[in-house]
């Protein structure tokens, strides 16, 4: 199987860092986004969706969400779990990782998409071209500083986020904190739980 991926992104950060993690080495190739070249013709070839990271199997397929590839190389590599042991744990953790994923990540794609140059004409990832609205990029800011607020509540009685053990829900959070900088909506500095947290995170990632 082969990786193709953009270091620099966030969506391709989640999926390095969970690699990391779990010491999973797959070959790679970037696709310069900064170039366009994930619009090209010869990458559209291999991946419609024209996104990345993209990890196409052996078989031809083509997995293009992180959370799909993530499932897939959990099962090929099961030891130090990211995704929860018990059915608790793995329901806890896919909730919690969704909340992250809405709540947080979609926040600020919204506000970046619809307010940088550079996604003129490009408001949202993939095939489509879709105009930029700049009142969406008001609101992905309110949902992310409510958002950052809700964590900071639910951290002050959880170590990780899911529960007792780190996990693929922490390395979203981590790499979403610091995706929050693009727009310049970071976490305020009186949230201490979550501060804390970000601080063990990044610990244990390494």
């Amino acid at each position: 199987m082969k990786l193709y991926t953009y270091d620099p992104a966030p969506s391709p950060q989640r999926l390095a860092l969970y690699m990391r993690c779990k010491g999973i080495e797959i070959d790679t190739e970037q696709v310069d986004m900064a170039a366009g070249e994930h619009l090209g013709e010869a990458y559209r070839a291999m991946v419609p969706d024209q996104t990345v990271p993209a990890l196409i199997l052996d078989d031809g397929t083509v997995l293009t969400e992180v959370i799909g590839i993530v499932h897939y190389l959990e099962a090929l590599y099961p030891d130090r779990p990211l995704l929860g042991s018990s059915p608790l744990e793995k329901g806890l953790v896919t909730s919690w990782d969704s909340k992250i994923y809405s709540m947080i990540f979609m926040s600020i794609a919204e506000a970046l998409r619809n307010s940088s140059p550079g996604f003129k004409g490009r408001a949202l990832p993939g095939p489509l071209d879709l105009e930029q609205i700049p009142a969406l990029a008001e609101r992905g800011k309110k949902r992310l500083a409510w958002a950052w607020e809700q964590l900071d509540q639910r951290l002050a009685d959880s170590p990780w986020i899911a529960g007792d053990s780190f996990s693929f829900a922490d390395i979203d959070l981590v790499v979403s904190a610091g995706f929050s900088g693009w727009v310049k909506c970071t976490p305020p500095e009186n949230l201490a739980n979550l501060h804390a947290y970000l601080a063990r995170a990044r610990g244990e990632i390494g």
